[in-house]
């Protein structure tokens, strides 16, 4: 093996104490592949390629990632959490006074941590891992409905902000003064209208510039080009009605699509990996754990993916 996978896969054995012996699901594929992730949701944990637990925390997480440093950063409704495989806390930021609710938190290359608040003020903040903010604008969802203001933001490569409305049917891009370069239509006709709900959930700038929207309620992911025209879509009619609310979504190295589930029925997958030619390759069943809203993917067969751990 690898000297560096050998390192990599005693770090994911090491860091994260296992929970459970017993597989908590089962993972589906033809071609044997098999994923260790991070789950946020009614349940947060980390299940390994085997399906089973290698750490946990308390529940009802709407964003997280797992660290290079073992550490885990986790949202929750009213605050974020950074955490060590004990669960120690050595960071916390409590949500802001008059709103309602968290959407994300992100680790950021610089060390900060990016987060969005939903409610009478809706915001985006990037904080130092002091708490002490760097970064503070308005954000603009087009609705008082706090709950459907916005989810999971993420920062690009060229230092912007890629900011998911839900009910305004929009990705924006804001700069770090709070202006919006660019908005992407997720109500495009020729993904049904206002009528198909394509609320955008997650939007993800990807290596190709390009941006990856989870369209929740609308069943389906597309990926939108620079110009915000459709470069890519998958919907229930190109893979047999396998997603249900699609929240969570991931880009691997291979170029396939990872897609959460969240509303996913008794007997259905929870989490699928599709081809860009709209081959299921890959299922995550579980009859014990409930629905997961978001996800990160950190191996694939032993190989660390790419940017996995931030």
């Amino acid at each position: 093996m690898h000297r560096l996978l050998a390192i990599f896969l005693t770090f994911l054995v090491m860091a994260f104490p296992i929970a459970a012996a017993e597989p908590v699901g089962r993972q589906v594929s033809d071609s044997g592949i098999k994923h260790s992730f991070l789950i946020a949701g009614p349940d947060t944990a980390l299940i390994d390629e085997g399906g089973r637990i290698l750490w946990r925390c308390r529940g009802g997480a709407r964003d997280g990632f797992a660290l290079k440093n073992g550490n885990f950063l986790i949202a929750w409704k009213n605050e974020v959490l950074e955490m060590t495989r004990a669960n120690k806390v050595v960071f916390r930021y409590r949500l802001g006074k008059g709103n309602q609710e968290i959407g994300t938190a992100a680790p950021l290359s610089n060390g900060n941590v990016l987060v969005t608040e939903l409610g009478t003020k809706p915001r985006l903040l990037e904080l130092d891992r002091k708490g002490k903010v760097q970064v503070e604008f308005p954000l603009q969802p087009e609705t008082t409905n706090a709950h459907m203001q916005t989810r999971m933001a993420r920062k690009t490569s060229t230092g912007n902000y890629l900011v998911p409305h839900l009910l305004a049917h929009a990705v924006k891009e804001y700069n770090v003064e709070g202006e919006i370069l660019r908005t992407i239509r997720t109500d495009l006709e020729t993904l049904g209208g206002r009528k198909a709900k394509n609320w955008p959930f997650t939007a993800i700038e990807l290596a190709n510039g390009n941006t990856l929207v989870g369209c929740t309620m609308g069943n389906k992911v597309v990926e939108f080009d620079k110009a915000g025209k459709v470069a890519w879509k998958v919907d229930n009619q190109r893979i047999g009605n396998l997603i249900r609310d699609a929240c969570g979504v991931q880009r691997l190295a291979n170029g396939n699509t990872v897609i959460t589930s969240y509303r996913a029925g008794k007997g259905m997958p929870k989490m699928i990996e599709v081809t860009p030619d709209f081959k299921v390759v890959w299922k995550f069943e579980s009859g014990k754990l409930r629905s997961v809203h978001h996800f990160q993917i950190l191996t694939t067969n032993g190989k660390k993916e790419p940017q996995a751990l931030k």
